[in-house]
C-alpha cells in the first residue's frame, strides 16, 4: 500500500494590506521531501508527521511531498501559489501509482484568481489519481468548507479544539479512516449542514466545550466515523463563508443527514452565545487593575497576527502608558526595524524609540518614547502545543511600568516563552496583554486569575457586521436577521 502526503497552507485575510509571497512561506514552513523535522509537526503538516510515524508498523509505504505554509496575512501571489501547487502535483505524478493521498491544508487559503485554493488542489489531485484512490484531508476549523472539496475528497476532518491543541490527534484519525477505507473495513459517506452564520466558537468556553465533548462521545458508535464543525474564517471574503456541520458515517447516508441536521440546528440555536464578552479599552484596563489578584490576562483579538492582522497596533499600549499602569507586560508587537534599533542600542540602554503603528490606519499611531532595553534574544521562540514557533530576533523594552516584547517574525501570542525567554515572568505581572483571539488560552489560561477580552480599534473587528464583504452568499447571520439553514451535501 502506497500513500502520498503533502502540505500547502495559509489562512488568508482578504482584507489584509500585507500580501503573501513565497518569502512568507520560506519564513515559516518551506520543506522539500525528506526535510520535515522528526520532533513535531509544523503548521498543517500533521498528516505527514503521523503517517511517517505509523508507516512501518502498519505496513504502508509513505511518499513525502513538499510542505509549504505561511503565517496568516493577505492574498497569496498567484504565480507563487501555482509554483508550490505544481511542485506538489509533479511529485504526486512521479509517485504514481498510489492507493491514498493525505493532504495537510488549512481551508481558508486564497490566492489571486483562486478563491478556493484547497478545492483547486483537491480537484487537481483527483484528476491525477483517478476516482478509486482515497483522498483524506485535515483542515483547520477556521476554514471555508466548500462543496467542491466535499465532492472530491473521501474524508475531511477538522480539528475540534480552539485553541488548536488536537492537530496530531485529528491527523491520526484522518490516516486511520483512509487506511480502513483502503482495507475495505468502512465506506465513508458525508453529509453537511450549512448553519448560515458567521461566528466564533472557542472551546474554552462552556457552551462550545459541552458541544464538542458530545461530538467526541458520539464518534466510533452506531456507525458514526467522524464529526467536525467548520467554524468559518470571518476575514475571508469568499462565497462559501460560514459555519458548517460535517458528519461522516459508515455507509449510511440517511443517518449522516439526520445527525448533521440535528447538530447543525443546535449550532444555529447557539447564535450570539458562543463568543466571550468584549470590553472597550478603558473599561477592560480598569477592570483588570481593580481585580485583586494577578495575573490578569487581557486579550486583543483585533490585532491577532493569527487572523492576518499586522500585530503592530498601539492603542492599548498607549492607554497603559498614559494611565501610568504599573506591572504590565504586552506582546507581541511586530516591528523588525525597532528590534534592530534595540540591538544597535544595546542591553540596558535607554534611548528614544519610535515603534509600532506602521502598516496601516488600523495600526494606530507609532509610539514615541524613551525606552530601556531590558532583554535582547536572537532566534527566539514560543511553544504552541508540541511545536516551537519562531519569533526571530526579539527585544524587550520598558516604558515606565510597562514592558513590551518586540518581534521580527510576525505571529500571535501563543506560549509563555514569548515573555519568559526575555526575562519577563507573566505570572508576576498584574496585567498581561496578549495579541491573540483564543490560542493564547492553551498556555495563559492555566496561569490567569482572570481573563478579559478587549475590542480594540485594530483591523479584526469582532463585530462581523462591520466587515465590508462583497462576495459572500447572503442571507447569513449576523449580517441578516432571517436565514435559511439546511443540508447542502
Amino acid at each position: 500500500m502506497r500513500l502520498f502526503t503533502a502540505t500547502l497552507a495559509t489562512e488568508t485575510n482578504t482584507f489584509s494590506p500585507m500580501p503573501t509571497s513565497l518569502d512568507g512561506y520560506r519564513e515559516s514552513v518551506f520543506l522539500r521531501p525528506g526535510e520535515h523535522p522528526t520532533d513535531a509537526p509544523r503548521m498543517c503538516t500533521a498528516p505527514l508527521f503521523v503517517a511517517r510515524r505509523r508507516a512501518a508498523a502498519e505496513g504502508f509505504t509513505l511518499i513525502e511531498g513538499s510542505c509549504f505554509a505561511a503565517s496568516p496575512a493577505g492574498t497569496t501571489n498567484r504565480a507563487d501559489y501555482e509554483f508550490m501547487r505544481d511542485e506538489i502535483l509533479d511529485q504526486l505524478k512521479a509517485a504514481m501509482p498510489v492507493d491514498g493521498v493525505l493532504l495537510g491544508l488549512h481551508g481558508a487559503m486564497v490566492a489571486h484568481g483562486y478563491d478556493d485554493v484547497e478545492g483547486d488542489i483537491i480537484e487537481r489531485v483527483r484528476a491525477i489519481v483517478g476516482p478509486k484512490v482515497v483522498i483524506g484531508v485535515e483542515l483547520d476549523p477556521h476554514c471555508h468548507l466548500t462543496l467542491k472539496r466535499l465532492s472530491l475528497a473521501d474524508i475531511i476532518i477538522c480539528y475540534k479544539e480552539f485553541p488548536h491543541t488536537d492537530v496530531v490527534e485529528r491527523a491520526d484519525e484522518v490516516l486511520t479512516l483512509v487506511l480502513r477505507t483502503l482495507r475495505g473495513e468502512i465506506k465513508p459517506v458525508t453529509s453537511v449542514y450549512d448553519c448560515r452564520q458567521i461566528q466564533s466558537y472557542p472551546t474554552t468556553l462552556p457552551l462550545m466545550r459541552a458541544f464538542v465533548d458530545r461530538l467526541f462521545a458520539m464518534e466510533g458508535k452506531d456507525g458514526v466515523l467522524s464529526l467536525s464543525v467548520a467554524h468559518c474564517f470571518p476575514y475571508g471574503d469568499v462565497a462559501e463563508i460560514g459555519t458548517r456541520m460535517l458528519v461522516i458515517t459508515d455507509g449510511d447516508k440517511k443517518k449522516a443527514d439526520t445527525l448533521a441536521t440535528k447538530l447543525g440546528e443546535e449550532l444555529v440555536s447557539m447564535r450570539g452565545k458562543t463568543m466571550p464578552q468584549y470590553l472597550d479599552i478603558a473599561g477592560g484596563v480598569a477592570e483588570g487593575r481593580a481585580f485583586n489578584d494577578l495575573p490578569v490576562v487581557m486579550a486583543d483579538p483585533a490585532d491577532n497576527a493569527g487572523g492576518g492582522a499586522p500585530s503592530d497596533n498601539t492603542t492599548i499600549l498607549r492607554h497603559l502608558i498614559e494611565q501610568k499602569v504599573e506591572s504590565a507586560a504586552l506582546g507581541p508587537i511586530w516591528d523588525p526595524i525597532a528590534v534592530r534599533l534595540c540591538f544597535d542600542a544595546g542591553l540596558n540602554a535607554t534611548f528614544p524609540l519610535r515603534f509600532g503603528g506602521k502598516i496601516g490606519v488600523t495600526s494606530g499611531q507609532p509610539i514615541d518614547a524613551d525606552v530601556t532595553v531590558t532583554a535582547l534574544v536572537r532566534d527566539a521562540w514560543q511553544s504552541f502545543g508540541p511545536t516551537r514557533v519562531p519569533l526571530g530576533d526579539c527585544a524587550a523594552i520598558r516604558i515606565g511600568g510597562v514592558e513590551v516584547v518586540l518581534i521580527t517574525n510576525r505571529t500571535q501570542a501563543l506560549g509563555l516563552e514569548l515573555f519568559t525567554n526575555l526575562g519577563i515572568d507573566p505570572t508576576q505581572r498584574k496585567l498581561v496583554v496578549v495579541k491573540s483571539t483564543n490560542h493564547f488560552m492553551g498556555a495563559y489560561g492555566p496561569i490567569a486569575k482572570k481573563v478579559i477580552y478587549i475590542e480594540s480599534d485594530a483591523p479584526l473587528s469582532r463585530d462581523f457586521r462591520k466587515i465590508p464583504y462583497t462576495k459572500i452568499n447572503r442571507p447569513i447571520y449576523p449580517l441578516d436577521a432571517e436565514t435559511k439553514p439546511g443540508l447542502i451535501f
